[in-house]
């Protein structure tokens, strides 16, 4: 019985060392410095999207590090990029069809006329490698499919253009980054009310991991 505990013991001691290892390696990789799991998600981002972004982030002159980093971000450059259901907006666009609520951000009444739960749902969820909500494919006049599918980038490039492009062409990424997560520019005292609180330390991270000199 001893002997068997010692065995369990010693596999302990070598699995957690193993682990050990692998986190070391991970940030080492090709002299990466960067926390676990960095370095796999800034070479998924570049193989599944890096020249979808270089077209068209020249298209609308938008800098790729930052679009590169916001995909990394905000999907670890997964693809598919996968989902995220979010009640609150949920119950948000429920009120505003009921017309308990005038408005959801450019969101009416009218825009939600015969929209069923489940379609709400849809609208109430993030999608693609920006992780856009779904509603905002009112806003860009397009159908769902087109920020979830292989339009996503195109389509999420151009909602960014359209939202806060003049911001990232100034070079104010900190700001852009808060504006993509709230909706709303990085507060004068600095602090960010991002959902995570350290999303713009890390998206910054990640742009100069993409090459951008972002010291902002």
């Amino acid at each position: 019985m001893r002997q068997r505990l010692n065995w369990a013991a010693s596999g302990l001691i070598v699995l957690t060392a193993l682990w050990w290892v692998w986190g070391e390696l991970d940030r080492r990789i090709e002299g990466h410095w960067t926390r676990p799991g960095d370095w796999w998600g800034q070479h998924a981002t570049l193989n599944h999207y890096e020249s979808d972004v270089n077209v068209y982030a020249a298209e609308y002159g938008l800098p790729p590090a930052y679009l590169l980093a916001l995909i990394q971000l905000e999907s670890g450059g997964r693809k598919p990029a996968g989902k995220r259901f979010e009640s609150h907006v949920f119950e948000r666009l429920k009120a505003v069809r009921d017309g308990k609520k005038v408005a959801y951000e450019q969101i009416t009444a009218m825009d939600l006329a015969d929209a069923s739960d489940d379609a709400l749902r849809n609208l109430a969820t993030s999608w693609g490698p920006f992780q856009l909500m779904g509603y905002k494919c009112i806003q860009l006049d397009v159908q769902l499919r087109d920020i979830r599918g292989k339009d996503a980038i195109e389509a999420g490039v151009r909602w960014i253009d359209l939202t806060y492009g003049d911001v990232l062409r100034a070079g104010r990424y900190k700001d852009a980054f808060h504006l993509h997560n709230t909706g709303k520019p990085l507060p004068e005292n600095g602090i960010p009310t991002t959902f995570h609180p350290d999303y713009i330390e890390r998206g910054m991270r990640y742009m100069r991991n993409f090459g951008l000199n972002a010291s902002e």
